[in-house]
């Protein structure tokens, strides 16, 4: 029989020393960033209410997320999400606040769907959620953010595809399809099927216009230039404001200075049902998986009983830092330091000496196994400490470089 407590569940991972010293950097260059931009930390539970991600709406497919009962039977499940609990607090903890509320959190998920992380189920995510101002100016600074954070990490070529639900939402409504209906041709475009989208249309009586947009809806990717192509079609209505809309935010973005790293793509229409009006996906090499992904959500909070518009973004932590590994480009921990050696008699010197050192957040580490020299260089070397610091006595200090 096999002995499963020398294991961990398949989907998790112990993470050891120099990944994890890197994995905690990363999060905390990435806390300042958020904390300098204006954002404020929020922490919610890591156990929730199934109802959160489910009710009349299934926000998160029931299949994916870990289920477990509470003592009344209650279903609880470890949080597949981090945005949709934010919603929760924003329609139930925060009371006529001044808007916008910008806030940010940095934690660790769970999923049976693997795109989140890989071939894990426990993932970490850093984001920011601005809530309370619907405006392009808000969508920019939000992706201006997520291009900060990727550049944070040290990943040197990214590109950030941006779409427009709304776009599709409008051209469905000119379309006059059914809701369901709607939802197989998004789901179609999302798979890039183009046989799939061609098929369904040509089975409807669909204006010819529209229908040829939504025939080429999955390969309309670029940039600005490829909205002032569509504008010139004839598009009214909700399909026409946003595609203005979005061309503002590409105009804010190249002011940020930012606008190389975007591209236009109109076929992303996002599996979260959650999502209206812009959204966007991170994307690097060597990662088959979007590093980073986010949108604007104006009907999230309502679920929870509060009308409010919002967008953000997350970042998948350990994504990057798979990226970064495959590109040689992961950072190493930094090496120097002290390691201290004593004697009897020069022991409360020594312990001094190592307290000042630490005050001076300088990585000291002081001999609690009575080695001699040779073993102490040994050890230092191996723990990337480059002096040692011999006390024999509160006089006779030698310090060893390594």
């Amino acid at each position: 029989m096999k002995r499963w407590n020398i294991y961990t569940p398949d989907g998790m991972q112990d993470i050891l020393f120099d990944r994890c010293y890197v994995k905690r950097d990363l999060e905390n260059k990435l806390r300042k960033l958020f904390l300098v931009s204006g954002y404020r930390e929020v922490e919610t539970p890591t156990v929730e209410f199934y109802d959160v991600f489910s009710g009349d709406q299934e926000l998160i497919p029931q299949e994916s997320m870990f289920k477990f009962t509470d003592q009344q039977g209650r279903i609880l499940v470890l949080k597949p999400d981090m945005t949709i609990p934010v919603a929760r607090i924003a329609a139930t903890k925060i009371k006529d606040n001044i808007w916008p509320v910008k806030c940010f959190y940095i934690g660790n998920t769970f999923s049976y769907n693997e795109l989140g992380g890989g071939k894990q189920k426990e993932f970490t995510q850093a984001g920011v959620e601005m809530l309370g101002v619907k405006s392009p100016e808000a969508d920019a600074e939000v992706i201006a953010l997520a291009v900060q954070a990727l550049q944070l990490s040290g990943l040197e070529e990214f590109q950030i595809d941006i779409g427009q639900v709304d776009f599709f939402r409008g051209l469905m409504e000119e379309s006059g399809l059914s809701p369901a209906e709607t939802e197989e041709i998004r789901e179609l475009i999302e798979r890039k099927d183009f046989v799939g989208v061609e098929h369904l249309v040509n089975s409807h009586a669909i204006p010819y216009e529209i229908k040829d947009i939504v025939l080429n809806l999955p390969g309309y990717f670029g940039s600005k230039e490829l909205i002032e192509e569509l504008e010139r079609r004839n598009i009214t209505g909700k399909a026409l404001k946003a595609l203005e809309y979005l061309k503002e935010v590409l105009d804010i973005l190249d002011d940020w200075g930012y606008g190389k790293y975007v591209s236009v793509d109109l076929g992303m229409v996002q599996s979260m049902n959650y999502y209206t009006g812009i959204v966007f996906r991170g994307f690097t090499y060597d990662v088959g998986f979007p590093v980073l992904s986010g949108g604007r959500y104006d009907n999230l909070i309502s679920k929870f009983g509060k009308d409010c518009p919002a967008t953000g973004f997350s970042l998948g932590v350990n994504m990057v830092l798979t990226a970064l590994e495959r590109r040689r480009k992961l950072p190493e921990e930094p090496a120097g330091g002290y390691f201290i050696l004593y004697r009897r008699e020069g022991r409360k010197k020594a312990f001094s000496i190592t307290n000042k050192l630490k005050n001076d957040n300088i990585k000291t580490e002081i001999d609690i196994s009575g080695m001699d020299i040779e073993m102490a260089k040994t050890y230092a070397k191996s723990k990337g400490l480059d002096k040692i610091i011999f006390v024999k006595n509160e006089e006779d200090i030698e310090t060893i470089h390594v």
